[in-house]
């Protein structure tokens, strides 16, 4: 490998030649304190900036080895550093001279949660440190200004480097405290179904945001405290005797007056699925890893869903079972959404009265009267979800804020009342129980607890893939925002996807969908075991198994199963 002084009489040789010259810099380059590697060079100044690593071994990296596993402790760590690897950027004279990206250093920006990321990753058994990012390689014009790459290889990213990737000169009780925390939550997820729970959210946690387009917490918000009936106390590793509140297994249902907190709690849940900084205010709010938030996705594609178990008999003799559509329905789509979640085994649904279909989520007694029941092919929500638990497995928390059937239904009952929660459980049983049984409404409530014919979606149906793809190896992918990509040119809507939390993570599906088009889907295996053989793949050999070449310079990170399914779902091709 050549070292460092090789690069820079390579710079010094190609200082005011053409900018292709650069590409000449490609290769490893051996530094005293680690190895810097130039994965991919942008052709012009005004490009996407170049792919660039640093790689620091193990032992001058000098973490602790009981930091480098289990896997909750790896991503915390690595999480961490690439946080003070940004930080670095920040404070370090990275200043920006030149045309076009010249002078521009940048990497992954992560935000409130802690996901695995291909920006930064550390070695459980050695403890090397790979830390991927993107340099602007400095010109005038679209002439090399090799003075200026000097200054940025040789000053500012060896001060970066050593600042915030050696354990020596970082501030290890902040280190500590990510690393504790990710015990914490890790040993929260295993409890929750020992105890019965598909959720626990601690006292003290900050559930409000700061606004609808930031994830920060909000400050001066009412701090979470669970109501008495509902306490759970659990010995964390490091934290020790925490109180919290438990969620049960079964049906919740969450009311309350508008504006009091009660998509704030569904929010928080939805993203219980992932671990929090420290400071983020639901650090302790963790969620059953398989909910999913379900929601009417008006629009969306549906492709050979069997949708029966709330739709059937349609007037143009469409076979539901085997459903598909260009341009679906509100209650249509939250039919597909739902089925969708079965199909990929998620164990809790997750869902806002507000975002969904009211024909889909309940019928009232005026309207069963009047459009007769032969004449309704709808199923509503109310009238599966004690089977969905019972026979399934399935839990649901639901936020209903207008109409009361859902109370014939529910297990438990929270009333959030400025965004603190109170059990109402035993007083909404006791008012049921005391209503007349003969009035119209209550009459009918308890007459569509259960419908009949509840049978499972069919899941056996095979997926062609798609020829196209097959011709064209080469295809090129495009991350529009959080909520699309562009494949070949198609665009993939993942709006409905509600727990993306990240544009990483929707890149990475991006890859992960062309991945599965062109290896797995072979038009005999079920989305389930596409779905299965890519989720084996990431887990056994990470993300790089989507890549022959370098990363792309944004960078990949984890997704959930759920995910890669939802968007096998919503790719129309």
């Amino acid at each position: 490998m050549k070292s460092e002084r090789d690069l820079k009489a390579l710079l010094q040789s190609i200082d005011h030649r053409g900018y292709p010259a650069y590409k000449e810099t490609r290769g490893a380059w051996r530094f005293p304190s680690y190895i810097f590697s130039i994965d991919h060079v942008q052709g012009d100044p005004f490009a996407s900036p170049s792919h660039v690593s640093v790689i620091v071994d193990g032992r001058t990296a000098g973490f602790p080895a009981d930091y480098l596993a289990p896997s909750h402790r790896n991503a915390a760590l690595a999480d961490h550093l690439l946080r003070l690897f940004g930080k670095s950027i920040t404070r370090a004279d990275a200043r920006r001279a030149g045309s076009g990206k010249s002078g521009l250093i940048t990497t992954s920006r992560p935000g409130q949660e802690v996901l695995r990321r291909t920006a930064c990753e550390v070695n459980a058994d050695t403890g090397t440190v790979t830390l991927r990012f993107e340099m602007g390689f400095p010109a005038n014009g679209r002439t090399i200004n090799a003075r200026e790459m000097i200054r940025m290889v040789f000053e500012v990213l060896p001060e970066i480097t050593e600042q915030s990737l050696f354990f020596r000169n970082i501030d290890q009780k902040r280190l500590r405290t990510a690393i504790e925390l990710a015990d914490d939550a890790a040993y929260i997820r295993a409890e929750l179904p020992r105890r019965g729970l598909c959720a626990f959210l601690a006292d003290g946690s900050v559930l409000p945001r700061e606004s609808g387009v930031s994830q920060l917490p909000m400050r001066g918000a009412v701090p979470f405290t669970s109501p008495d009936s509902m306490a759970v106390t659990l010995d964390l590793p490091h934290r020790g005797s925490t109180r919290g509140m438990g969620i049960p297994c079964g049906i919740t249902l969450i009311v309350g007056g508008g504006y009091h907190g009660k998509s704030t709690l569904l929010t928080a849940l939805e993203r219980g699925v992932y671990d929090h900084i420290a400071g983020d205010g639901r650090e302790l709010v963790i969620t059953e890893p398989s909910a999913l938030k379900i929601r009417a996705e008006d629009g969306r594609c549906v492709r050979n869903k069997d949708i029966s178990l709330f739709i059937r008999d349609l007037p143009n003799g469409k076979d539901t079972r085997h459903f598909s559509t260009e341009d679906a329905s509100g209650s249509t789509s939250q039919a597909a959404n739902v089925a969708e979640a079965i199909e990929s085994g998620s164990r809790l649904l997750l869902i806002d009265e507000d975002t969904s279909a009211t024909n889909f989520m309940v019928r009232d007694a005026l309207m069963a009267r009047i459009v007769l029941k032969e004449q309704e092919p709808i199923t509503p929500f109310i009238s599966r979800i004690r089977d969905l638990y019972e026979t399934a497995g399935i839990s649901t928390i639901l936020v209903a804020g207008s109409s009361g059937a859902y109370f014939y239904a529910a297990d438990t009952v929270l009333q959030m009342d400025h965004y603190v929660p109170a059990d109402i459980t035993a007083r909404v049983k006791e008012a049921l129980a005391a209503e007349k049984n003969d009035t119209l409404d209550n009459e009918h409530a308890r007459s569509v607890l259960r419908a009949e014919h509840f049978c499972l979606p069919d899941v056996s149906r095979p997926y062609r893939p798609n020829g196209a793809l097959k011709r064209e190896q080469r295809l090129k992918l495009k991350t529009l925002s959080e909520d699309a990509f562009l494949i070949a040119h198609d665009e993939v809507d993942v709006r409905g996807l509600e727990q993306i939390a990240d544009r990483e993570q929707t890149q990475t599906l991006a890859y992960i969908l062309k991945y599965i088009q062109l290896h797995i889907l072979d038009g005999k295996k079920t989305l389930q075991q596409a779905t299965e053989e890519m989720w084996q793949l990431l887990q056994s050999k990470g993300l790089s198994v989507l890549f022959d070449g370098s990363f792309p310079g944004n960078g990949l990170c984890e997704v959930r199963r759920e995910e890669i399914f939802g968007v096998l779902n919503r790719y129309r091709k």
